[in-house]
């Protein structure tokens, strides 16, 4: 069997980190066992969905390099949906239910103040064929339900929680298709598992529920289930579910200069046993991919975790993958050079304007002698070799500063600056002219 999981996203907004999490955990998993990822567009609710956002997701996940072996549409199966519906209804397992909202709402209201749980109670089976005959004369359209097997309970084996158990008689048969005709979720996602061969299924444990409902539905069409994991959801740094990181997404990312290396290092290890660590390459992540290391407490993001992690990757990332976001001009040696000391690639710019010049620069009365002393001696260095140093130990021995006094006020001189990368690496890239123009301007 050919492992195949896939990331169902509906196409009502763009991507975010609690909905990349599952996308990527996914991709792990087919990666690790050598499977195939695919995507499918979950385009059933042709109100909300809208083609910007497929286009949009499609491109968030080749930014974060989760692209696909595959990609399918909801749209674009709605004949495989009617012949396994047809199917089923001529079985007896769904069945048309002519309750308004409104009826629902209040019986379920009458429920809760009788301290009964919210269950319907299938009152459309007991209607006759002359009922529902007379009903529909009237003009009411019925919506379709799953009806549920209440005789067996409901089992399997979670990936990440262990062995499930669920009474079916305390769920509701689910609606699965409106008054109108078109589709809900759980009818569907199922069919399409079974007709896409996946299996695997790595989802939020929002889902559990959801599961239990469509492994009846497998059972009913006669096809084997793939097999569900379960992971816990993210919280926010206040400790509890965060609306905020529902709005946290691939553009916001980008904005904030955070790189898809930092958010796939994070995101694989987080709420797992094995420590987060500054990964830009996903082949360490995929090989130590475990849905059993996945513990069932709420997994933590913090903005700021994500931010370090990001500028600790960013000092490894090597000049061909940064090339694109650098500024005009800069090249490799200078890149190495300015990447410890950058927090995001934007901030490259900077420090190519510190070297490119012109820098706008104040000195200390008292280093004005100093300075020109520098310079004097910066125009008979031979800078082909190691500038910095002779220059500093030419200083030393004329001057008799050392340390702080004398490398601070060349570092001001010399980049407008009181801190930055080493100046034995930073001077070359200033050059000879360029550094005496700011010593003379100095001394």
């Amino acid at each position: 069997m050919t492992v195949t999981t896939r990331f169902a996203p509906s196409p009502t907004g763009t991507l975010h980190v609690g909905n990349i999490r599952p996308a990527l955990q996914n991709w792990l998993l087919a990666r690790k066992l050598g499977g195939r990822f695919m995507l499918r567009i979950d385009d059933t609710d042709a109100e909300r969905s809208e083609e910007r956002f497929v286009e949009a997701i499609r491109a968030d996940l080749a930014w974060l390099g989760l692209e696909p072996d595959g990609e399918e549409r909801q749209s674009e199966r709605f004949d495989l949906y009617q012949a396994r519906f047809d199917a089923l209804l001529a079985a007896g397992r769904v069945y048309p239910a002519y309750e308004t909202a409104q009826e629902l709402d209040l019986r379920r209201k009458i429920a809760a103040g009788r301290g009964l749980p919210p269950v319907y109670d299938r009152a459309a089976l007991k209607l006759s064929d002359a009922d529902r005959a007379k009903l529909e004369s009237e003009g009411v359209r019925p919506h379709y339900r799953f009806k549920l097997d209440h005789d067996t309970p409901i089992e399997w084996d979670d990936l990440i929680r262990g062995h499930q158990k669920l009474d079916p008689a305390t769920m509701s048969d689910p609606v699965i298709r409106r008054a109108d005709g078109t589709w809900l979720y759980m009818l569907p996602s199922a069919i399409d598992d079974a007709d896409m061969g996946v299996s695997h299924v790595v989802r939020g444990e929002d889902h559990v529920s959801n599961t239990a409902l469509q492994l009846q539905m497998f059972a009913a069409m006669g096809v084997a289930p793939p097999q569900f994991a379960h992971a816990a959801l993210l919280v926010g740094t206040e400790g509890k579910l965060s609306k905020r990181l529902g709005s946290i997404g691939v553009e916001a990312f980008r904005e904030n200069g955070i790189e898809p290396e930092a958010i796939i290092a994070l995101l694989a290890r987080l709420g797992t046993s094995d420590p987060v660590e500054p990964l830009s390459d996903r082949a360490p992540l995929i090989a130590a991919f475990d849905l059993a290391r996945f513990g069932r407490a709420p997994a933590r993001f913090d903005d700021g975790e994500l931010e370090t992690l990001n500028a600790k990757i960013i000092h490894q990332l090597d000049f061909a993958r940064v090339a694109d976001q650098l500024p005009p001009g800069m090249d490799a040696p200078t890149w190495q050079t300015i990447r410890p000391n950058i927090k995001i690639i934007a901030e490259a710019a900077d420090w190519w304007r510190v070297i490119e010049g012109p820098v706008e620069t104040m000195s200390a009365p008292e280093d004005q002698a100093f300075l020109a002393e520098a310079k004097a001696l910066a125009a008979a260095l031979d800078w082909a070799g190691d500038p910095w140093h002779a220059l500093t130990a030419a200083l030393k021995v004329s001057s008799g500063r050392s340390g702080k006094a004398l490398f601070l006020p060349l570092r001001r001189a010399l980049t407008g600056l009181d801190h930055g990368p080493d100046m034995a690496a930073l001077l070359p890239l200033i050059g000879r002219d360029r550094a005496l123009v700011r010593l003379s301007s100095n001394g």
